[in-house]
């Protein structure tokens, strides 16, 4: 990420320095894709800040996006190594979801 100039690293502290961050990590990595509308649904969050953080986690490449005509679908990458490491450290943590 570039800002004002500078190249900034993409830091661990960005990536879960949000709670609403977090729930829509959990929540794409329990449930692999879905539509905005269930990510909304299950995290409790407004639709814009449902999309701000999704396009961050799209920016750092966690996660997918899928346009199916007007129908957005977000997908978590298992195939993606930081994803999957993460996606096997909230199940430690969390248990079974």
């Amino acid at each position: 990420m570039i800002v004002n100039g500078i190249e900034k690293k993409n830091l661990i502290e960005d990536l879960l320095g949000s709670r609403a961050r977090v729930k829509i990590l959990k929540t794409l990595a329990r449930y692999e894709e879905l539509t905005i509308s269930l990510i909304i649904k299950k995290t409790r969050l407004n639709y814009m800040c449902a999309l701000k953080h999704l396009n961050f986690l799209k920016m750092v490449n966690l996660i997918q996006e899928k346009k199916f005509g007007r129908i957005k679908i977000f997908r978590y990458k298992s195939e993606n190594l930081k994803a999957r490491s993460l996606k096997k450290f909230i199940e430690i943590w969390e248990g079974d979801f």
